[in-house]
């Protein structure tokens, strides 16, 4: 057959016209407009430092690191410690400190490598630990104390680090300012020097953010000294502990360590809370029956007359 069917025969004999298939349109690459940030002459570029720096402040620290790790020029970007500044005081929650000696990058390790201060000294003493936060220093002057109810007024003529000392507790000079970082540490009572106790002891551990990168803490130079320990003589409701900044004792942000009932949590809670503040960090663990407690108050200085690096207080029941 040479000549092709021009129609095809229904069911019932009727010649019905042919159905022509419309031809769809072919599949062509979108022609979108240009940006009207880019002229004519621009072309847009992946590799712009700007956007990955804004981007790059969006990221915690170990997705920073598996960006820096792609390229050499993500390397050279990422590195910049100027956005590690940013991530650190970001993750840390706390304002710039006015220097510091170490970059950024070091100091954010540091910060959040799992670390602590027994992983140096001590490491057959310890037996757990918990990371509190983060607080500031902005004056040189500390006040430990193994209470959390607010101090008592000032009597006319009075100092009010005698009366910090009158109540109990410990006034620290040359301490370092900037960022410090606070630790709860469980270890065992053998620790100290009361052989009659084979139990645990609570301590709070509060340090400089530079502490772990300098070399008179790494090489063994700097360690604690007791600058003061009491007895509680009675039965402890909790073994609590706090530090301040006796330059922000007063504020409104350190009065809600102060309101302690809020967070210390059910007497028959036996886990221990913490508080932080922009200028002050508090612990707690309510006790069982007692007959009270003996605090110590530790401090570590940067050599023999050097700053305040580290503090500890630490309480074990008698």
């Amino acid at each position: 057959m040479g000549k092709r069917l021009q129609n095809a025969t229904s069911s019932a004999g009727e010649m019905q016209p042919e159905k022509r298939i419309r031809r769809s349109k072919t599949i062509c690459s979108c022609n979108s407009p240009r940006p009207p940030f880019l002229s004519a002459h621009c072309t847009f570029s992946w590799f712009e430092e700007d956007i990955w720096t804004e981007i790059a402040k969006f990221l915690d620290g170990r997705s920073l690191v598996m960006l820096a790790a792609t390229s050499r020029w993500f390397q050279r970007v990422i590195m910049e410690d100027g956005i590690w500044k940013f991530v650190c005081l970001r993750d840390l929650q706390v304002p710039p400190p006015e220097r510091v000696a170490f970059r950024w990058c070091k100091l954010y390790t540091s910060a959040f490598d799992g670390s602590h201060s027994y992983m140096f000294r001590q490491k057959e003493k310890h037996i757990d630990w918990m990371r509190i936060g983060a607080f500031s220093f902005d004056s040189s002057v500390a006040v430990l104390a193994e209470r959390l109810n607010l101090p008592g007024k000032i009597r006319k003529g009075e100092s009010i680090e005698n009366m910090l000392l009158s109540q109990g507790c410990c006034v620290l000079d040359n301490v370092k300012c900037g960022i410090w970082i606070a630790d709860l540490q469980l270890v065992r009572c053998p620790v100290c020097d009361l052989n009659t106790c084979d139990g645990t002891m609570q301590t709070l551990d509060a340090r400089h953010i530079e502490l772990f990168l300098c070399e008179g803490y790494r090489n063994g130079s700097w360690d604690y000294q007791l600058v003061g320990s009491h007895d509680i003589k009675k039965r402890a409701d909790g073994a609590a502990g706090s530090i301040f900044d006796i330059k922000h004792l007063g504020d409104s942000s350190t009065s809600a360590i102060f309101d302690y009932k809020s967070w210390i949590g059910r007497t028959n809670d036996w886990q221990p809370k913490a508080m932080i503040a922009f200028h002050a960090v508090a612990v707690n663990t309510n006790l069982q029956e007692n007959e009270g407690l003996h605090v110590k108050y530790h401090a570590m200085r940067a050599g023999t007359d050097g700053e305040v690096v580290s503090i500890r207080i630490s309480q074990q029941l008698l």
